[in-house]
């Protein structure tokens, strides 16, 4: 057993983009400012022309935005930021190292149509940008919490970019950002950065496609070490949000996050909860697999297609029957950066039984955490065996694991693990077309997984509680 990681959920920086004159540092920032969230109420800008505001947090950059103050805005107190095509919110100072959670309140403006946007950050002070996350949809006159995960262990900066052209508008409110020790305050000014040419912001949305609405804006986004986090258990292999890390990219979705090997065009793991309420609604099951758009531009782009003919299947990490409280949460298992090729026979009756049973235990009143992952290289399918699919972009794992971590519905999660209360279920299979139906034949330890894997699976939960959990082989109550 290894020593734990500490309990981080990294943001998943999913684009970049130069710096523009607007978004760069200034000077005057003050050196302290008031505790998020960010509310608006201190504002007072009534136009849309491009100015500095200084709010109760700090000095804002509007750009197509103001704030408003009518029966039109929706808002949670007297104002809310409004942002019309082309519109950003930028903050002109940082926030501290650390951040680990960031929460919006979004809506539509008045009885406007849906508006698309999107959050960027910038860890140099405001010099370059990435998008975190996935592009949001707001719609409606309800003010809703989208809530991003992430860790900074340096400070950051933040950007609201309203990303559709059309004439809609958006109102915005309530901007916090969480450390862990808390809501943040602002850090120290930084000395100015350097401006650096770019596009108008004309340019920007006349070249760019509008993203289509992804994320279910009232499912929360894994942030904080909390219940229902996808991340409570740890990060297994420390992945990391820089997409220079190419062979353990940590990747955030709201629906599960995962550590990427973009050199393998796979999983190294993948970690959700499942709790009652992703199950709630039934949304049918989407079937739109598809490249993933939001991993780093420079990773190759498993398709689809890149499966075709192999003999394997399409193998979700997180699967689709795990995300069925709305569309989008389903569609979003469909990345291909969600799957692994899993020869037929595991993926249909092995894998298929476990995950059945993990959904009947959790609609008995359980609740479940969960990781899966591969290892190793060369698998057999229903055409024979092979190392790797799509000229080699692909890798044909050897095994498929998966660790689930019940315990009955409740708060304070992780200290009931700790405590005692939680029942591991450790599997390791071949992936082998010729693999038993049945699950149980498959089961192992925790330890068994980390000594063949490399990783460090329940990083978050204390030595001593590791060393109780992970040598203990389940009993397998298959169905």
């Amino acid at each position: 057993m290894r020593f734990p990681f500490h309990l981080l959920a990294v943001f998943g920086l999913l684009a970049c983009s130069p710096a523009t004159p607007s978004q760069t540092a200034t000077v005057g920032v003050p050196n302290q400012a008031a505790a998020f969230p960010e509310t608006f109420e201190s504002g007072s800008k009534g136009s849309y022309e491009t100015a500095d505001e200084q709010l109760t947090t700090g000095p804002w950059l509007f750009t197509n935005a103001l704030i408003g103050s009518t029966e039109q805005d929706h808002k949670d107190g007297e104002r809310a930021a409004r942002l019309r095509a082309g519109g950003k919110l930028t903050m002109q100072f940082d926030a501290p190292a650390g951040v680990r959670k960031i929460s919006i309140l979004a809506a539509a403006y008045g009885q406007d149509g849906p508006s698309t946007w999107e959050l960027w950050v910038s860890r140099d002070h405001g010099r370059s940008w990435q998008r975190n996350g996935l592009p949001q949809t707001a719609s409606g006159a309800t003010l809703r919490t989208v809530a991003f995960a992430g860790l900074a262990n340096e400070p950051l900066r933040l950007e609201i970019r309203k990303t559709d052209a059309g004439k809609n508008r958006l109102n915005l409110d309530d901007i916090r950002i969480e450390t862990a020790g808390g809501v943040a305050s602002a850090a120290p000014a930084a000395r100015p950065a350097a401006p650096t040419p770019a596009s108008s912001s004309n340019d920007y949305f006349k070249n760019r496609n509008n993203p289509a609405p992804t994320p279910s804006p009232t499912r929360q986004a894994p942030g904080m070490a909390g219940d229902n986090d996808n991340l409570l258990l740890g990060n297994p292999s420390g992945a990391t949000s820089d997409p220079s890390n190419t062979t353990n990219y940590l990747y955030t979705h709201p629906q599960y996050t995962t550590g990427y090997n973009a050199q393998r065009g796979i999983p190294v793991w993948t970690s959700w909860h499942v709790g009652r309420t992703d199950l709630s609604k039934r949304a049918p099951r989407q079937n739109d697999f598809r490249a993933d758009p939001g991993l780093p531009r420079q990773f190759y782009a498993v398709a689809p297609q890149s499966y075709s003919g192999s003999g394997f299947d399409k193998g979700h990490n997180c699967p689709s029957a795990d995300r069925t409280a709305s569309l989008d949460d389903n569609s979003a298992t469909f990345l291909m950066s969600n799957m692994v090729p899993q020869a037929p026979q595991n993926n249909q009756q092995t894998w298929a039984h476990l995950e059945e049973y993990t959904r009947a235990q959790v609609e008995a009143g359980q609740e479940a955490y969960v990781l899966m992952g591969s290892y190793g290289r060369g698998g057999t399918g229903k055409n024979g065996p092979a190392s790797t699919l799509d000229q080699g972009r692909v890798t044909v794992p050897a095994h498929i694991w998966k660790v689930i971590v019940f315990l009955p519905e409740g708060s304070n999660d992780l200290q009931r693990i700790i405590a005692g209360q939680g029942r591991v279920v450790a599997i390791d299979t071949p992936n082998d077309n010729s693999i038993g139906p049945q699950w149980n034949q498959y089961l192992t330890t925790v330890d068994a997984i980390e000594a063949a894997s490399g990783l460090d699976i329940l990083s978050a939960l204390p030595p001593d509680t590791q060393l109780l959990l992970q040598k203990v082989v389940d009993s397998g109550r298959a169905r």
